[in-house]
């Protein structure tokens, strides 16, 4: 059955096309009457508005892209959950991509949704990504283009982030305090500027506080789809090499779940021989056994953050004002749970 038209209301009702639109956007200049006859055959013939020619004439697709590495992690999800709540208060629907933290599928992502014209996108940056000329094309482009957690400082567009190097030292000094002397690192890959302020953070938290930045107690995470594996690998290697480590500070929890799963196996107590922070706070931080000391990364209002930047700057891209890149920076605290000792 073919979609039914403005033309075949009209027809039905005898009147004109122009006075069945109007009438279905409520305009003052049609009667009650007509607009309650519209409506009722509208409603009863299922009419559906045309959103395509829609679009096309209000220059709007009323979609935006989101692009990030994972969807399977807890963070993301909640990324995702609060982009897509405000998304919805504003009759957008969003394209959501996986760039598997991979640059050149990065790439095809974003020619991708500019052919679709959508009208803004939202990213988070592959581990891999080092070049940002599909990034800066976007922003030449004048379509607007809103960062997130994993951020490029050099390109010129608005940011939602935390302190990552804040958010580290409180980790690592929370360790210091309660006794910790030979404290590890795992961190993520090395390029993702997150991965790079949570580790300068660590490094400095421990010189602040005269204890000496040991770069063999550094172990590098991809930080991917093996999170898990990757935190029981570096554990074991960590029992191998330093068997006087007394705290690690490790990048995602999903990694440091990994690590205690390890540690476990190997009857290492947590935390009478070893203390663990982790960060962002996933829902299995609260459930295992010991409960895990971590960051509270507040992913749900980062998402709503990022979409309610793109937002008004989609409005400003249409009401043809320049735009000025804004960097929102978002509180994390540390929750103190089973892993760690208390003071």
């Amino acid at each position: 059955m073919k979609p039914v038209t403005l033309k075949q209301i009209a027809e039905e009702l005898n009147i004109s096309v122009t006075t069945v639109s109007k009438a279905l956007k409520d305009y003052p200049d049609v009667s009650k009457k007509t607009k309650g006859l519209v409506k009722e055959l509208a409603k009863t013939l299922n009419y559906k508005p045309n959103t395509f020619a829609v679009n096309l004439r209000t220059k709007e697709s009323k979609t935006i892209g989101l692009i990030i590495p994972v969807i399977v992690h807890h963070f993301f999800s909640n990324v995702i959950k609060g982009i897509v709540s405000q998304a919805e208060k504003k009759g957008y629907l969003v394209i959501i991509l996986q760039s598997n933290e991979s640059y050149e599928l990065e790439k095809k992502q974003i020619d991708l949704l500019l052919s679709q014209r959508v009208d803004g996108i939202l990213i988070s940056l592959a581990n891999g990504t080092a070049n940002f000329n599909h990034i800066n094309n976007v922003i030449a482009q004048e379509k607007p283009l809103v960062m997130f957690d994993k951020i490029a400082k050099i390109v010129k567009c608005s940011k939602v982030i935390i302190d990552d190097r804040k958010a580290a030292y409180t980790a690592t000094l929370h360790l210091i305090n309660i006794g910790c002397k030979r404290i590890a690192h795992f961190r993520g890959a090395l390029l993702p500027q997150n991965s790079i302020d949570r580790f300068l953070g660590y490094k400095k938290a421990l010189l602040d506080n005269g204890l000496p930045y040991d770069p063999s107690l550094v172990y590098i995470c991809e930080c991917g789809e093996r999170s898990f594996e990757e935190g029981k690998k570096n554990a074991k290697q960590l029992l191998i090499d330093h068997n006087d480590v007394d705290g690690i500070f490790i990048n995602t929890d999903l990694v440091a779940i990994g690590a205690m799963t390890e540690f476990n196996s190997q009857g290492v107590k947590i935390p009478d021989d070893i203390n663990i922070v982790g960060f962002s706070n996933w829902f299995m931080s609260s459930v295992i056994s010991p409960s895990l000391t971590t960051i509270n990364q507040p992913g749900y209002k980062m998402g709503k953050a990022a979409f309610k930047q793109l937002y008004k700057e989609i409005k400003a891209t249409k009401n043809k004002k320049i735009i000025t890149p804004k960097t929102i920076t978002l509180e994390t605290e540390l929750i103190k749970r089973d892993s760690t000792k208390d003071n």
